[in-house]
């Protein structure tokens, strides 16, 4: 099989630049919590490079793009990668390597859970966490990337999702608001973010793995593959931009982690209709990101839920947004494979965007929750109070800084 080289090569390094994410997402988070529970919160998203990366060669590639099984799940033909031969292309129209693809999809697998980490942030057991981050690919995740991408119910229906609205961002940030309520409030809650910068790295990495994330969803390179590069761009920095404005509004100082989440807002947000929408309707999604996200955080300060690091407010809120905004400005004067959204007469496309989004994130947020009160029948999801002060030392007997204090000081 003669493969094409360019986009052979162009889909290898957008597969390692949202490898690159869940490290970026491990250090994002990182800076957010206390300095005694940043190990904790890393690690979390660490491991799931690890464990996700077994499930997915064992089960998940196969769950997930094997053949179909009544429109929800794909079949175990593909178990253990059985079935795909090294010189096996994924079609006629990406003349990639099968095996590239497994690994980028692979990639998105490992990072979408890891998300909901940042919501229970200082409460979950590591045991528990690995239970739940199994049992949440297993029975969410690989089904709902299945339906939307793998030629399930919910593609045969004309649903779209560019790079993962439904598929990770929506069914996270719900997962992650059904943690919360489980979960319950910290003991004592993180005042202040302990390291900024390590907030600004986290976000950087994310930022720059975020065009693998969005531009390698199309599997070749042409005017999509642009596209879909460019909106992710501009509608991370309109939602960046608002969301510092109304911050300075509101505090009377610009904030940098007000700037750092505002940006990562209008990344998911613009996620599923990257490739679908143009560039002048992104600035728009980017614009409505930082504004519905930074109230969605404010609304949950408000009613007291603790979301400790904003995974539903951004992740969840902004997905669902997404799925909705490419319902709304969808075309495809920029995209054939694409369908027109409410603005250019698609009455019908938007109605499913809207039913299935909804319904995803009904059912992530129903069974995460039943999912986290069968484990804490195994083992208890909720760490002590007195572990809570310092989960780093009393989890995983190591220590981010000695004394707390950094080795600077």
């Amino acid at each position: 099989m003669q493969f094409d080289t360019g986009n052979t090569g162009f889909m290898l390094l957008a597969t390692s630049l949202v490898m690159l994410m869940t490290p970026g997402l491990a250090f994002f988070y990182g800076g957010l919590v206390g300095r005694r529970n940043v190990l904790t919160i890393m690690i979390q998203s660490y491991v799931s490079m690890g464990v996700t990366t077994v499930l997915w060669v064992a089960v998940g590639y196969s769950m997930c793009f094997g053949p179909d099984v009544w429109g929800i799940i794909g079949n175990l033909d593909h178990a253990f990668l059985m079935g795909l031969s090294v010189d096996q292309a994924l079609s006629i129209n990406n003349n990639i390597p099968v095996l590239v693809f497994v690994a980028y999809q692979m990639m998105f697998a490992i990072i979408t859970p890891a998300l909901i980490t940042g919501a229970f942030a200082n409460r979950v057991s590591f045991k528990a966490y690995l239970i739940f981050l199994v049992a949440w690919l297993l029975l969410v995740y690989f089904p709902f990337a299945h339906m939307v991408w793998g030629g399930g119910i919910l593609q045969q229906w004309g649903v779209l999702d560019f790079a993962g609205g439904i598929v990770v961002h929506a069914i996270a940030g719900m997962a992650a608001l059904a943690s919360v309520f489980f979960v319950g409030k910290r003991k004592v809650a993180d005042s202040v973010p302990h390291s900024i910068p390590l907030v600004a790295l986290g976000t950087g990495l994310l930022w720059f793995g975020w065009y693998g994330f969005n531009a390698g969803s199309e599997l070749r390179v042409d005017s999509v593959t642009a596209l879909a590069f460019l909106n992710t761009d501009v509608a991370a920095s309109f939602a960046a931009t608002v969301w510092l404005i109304i911050d300075w509004h509101k505090t009377r100082k610009p904030k940098f982690v007000g700037l750092l989440t505002g940006a990562v807002a209008g990344l998911a947000t613009i996620t599923p209709a990257a490739g679908f929408v143009t560039t002048q309707s992104a600035m728009i999604i980017g614009i409505i990101a930082g504004l519905v996200c930074y109230y969605a955080v404010a609304l949950k300060n408000r009613l007291g839920w603790d979301d400790a690091l904003d995974v539903w407010g951004v992740h969840g809120v902004g997905g669902i947004l997404g799925v909705i905004a490419l319902g709304v400005f969808g075309t495809v004067a920029v995209n054939t494979s694409g369908a027109n959204g409410l603005l250019y007469g698609g009455t019908s496309f938007f109605f499913k965007q809207v039913v299935a989004v909804v319904g995803a994130s009904i059912y992530a947020f129903l069974f995460s929750y039943v999912m986290l009160m069968v484990i804490n029948r195994i083992t208890p999801v909720r760490v002590s109070e007195s572990e809570e002060l310092g989960l780093d030392e009393k989890l995983h007997g190591e220590v981010a800084y000695v004394d707390g204090k950094s080795f600077e000081d």
